[in-house]
Parts: structure tokens; sequence; C-alpha cells
């Protein structure tokens, strides 16, 4: 697995927490799928 993949999976699984505790999972999705890919393209960026 690629670092890249790993970060997007991390914060899919740390929004979709947040999600829960917030009532509702999907959208904490959606948000740390969202922010996952940010930091993704960030870090290639550099390199």
């Amino acid at each position: 697995m690629k670092k890249g993949d790993s970060i997007i999976y991390a914060c899919v699984i740390v929004g979709a927490g947040i999600g829960l505790a917030l009532g509702s999972a999907f959208p904490g999705v959606l948000v740390g799928l969202g922010v996952g890919y940010l930091i993704k393209m960030s870090l290639t960026n550099e390199e």
C-alpha cells in the first residue's frame, strides 16, 4: 500500500469517528476523504 493511500484511509477513519460522535457518520467520512486527498496532494507536490 502506498503512503498516500494510507493517509487517505486514516483521514476517512478519523472523519467517520468524528461523524459518529456528532451523530452522522457519512458526512464525516466525506469530509475525511476530502481532507485526505488535500493532504496527499500537498505531500506529493513537495516531493
